[in-house]
């Protein structure tokens, strides 16, 4: 039964498919999530300092009518699918690639559906810093912006990467979506012959792919997040000290 599975016209199909199109499909889905994620943060990481940085004007002095619009600018973003958003956002998209298809399509729409998503990430991040460490260097003398850059994400480091990781797994989720509206990478090879032409083993080999893509990326950015924790390095150096007393 399992020769004749291998021998079959859809196993042979699959393995074609396999062979000829799911490396650069791999490559169309990393390519454009790590891009959209980049962009996302370029935007979602000021935002979400801001709304922390300026609550009461503790930090930053920023109206309250300002961080009111920017929290519902967000809560509507985060509240609209995915699927919905990509055609939303049509217009604009055409405007800055020149096409609604397509890998470099997807850029656009991925990156206003994750940026708001990692405002609030980056958000929840700030509120775990110690009151008492920006209190004394606020005491010190440091401006805002000293606060920010040199107190508050050094700080947060380990959070923000596993904001990061997190954004990076939901990001991939969303451009396997994509294919739906023409879209490159393994969404579209898994909606153009899993969906359309009915060979589900070509759809179950790209949902494994990106299963295996979550995997990689989550290992990776929980590696570094623990590295870059402070306090498990400090108990580690604390244990081997007992170790050698």
């Amino acid at each position: 039964m399992l020769n004749e599975f291998f021998q079959s016209d859809e196993f042979i199909t699959a393995m074609d498919i396999l062979k000829n199109q799911f490396p650069m499909a791999i490559w169309e889905t990393v390519y454009v999530t790590l891009l959209s994620t980049l962009f996302a943060t370029v935007i979602g990481l000021p935002l979400g300092i801001l709304l922390v940085a300026g609550e009461d004007g503790k930090i930053l002095r920023v109206p309250k009518g300002v961080l009111h619009v920017l929290n519902v600018i967000i809560n509507l973003l985060r509240s609209v699918p995915f699927l919905i958003l990509m055609i939303m956002v049509f217009p604009l998209t055409r405007l800055i690639v020149g096409t609604v298809v397509g890998t470099p399509a997807t850029v656009v729409p991925l990156m206003i559906a994750a940026f708001p998503f990692i405002a609030r990430l980056v958000e929840s991040s700030m509120r775990e810093i110690n009151p008492n460490i920006i209190e004394t260097a606020q005491s010190m003398g440091a401006s805002p912006l000293q606060i920010i850059v040199k107190v508050m994400i050094p700080e947060s480091v380990p959070s923000l990467i596993s904001d990061a990781t997190l954004a990076v797994t939901t990001v991939l989720g969303y451009s396997a979506m994509s294919g739906i509206i023409g879209g490159g990478g393994l969404g579209k090879i898994a909606i153009n012959y899993g969906y359309y032409r009915y060979k589900y083993l070509v759809m179950i080999f790209a949902v494994v792919c990106l299963i295996v893509l979550v995997q990689v990326f989550q290992s990776v950015g929980t590696h570094l997040a623990t590295r870059s924790d402070k306090r498990l390095r400090n108990r580690k150096v604390k244990k081997g000290k007992n170790t050698t007393v």
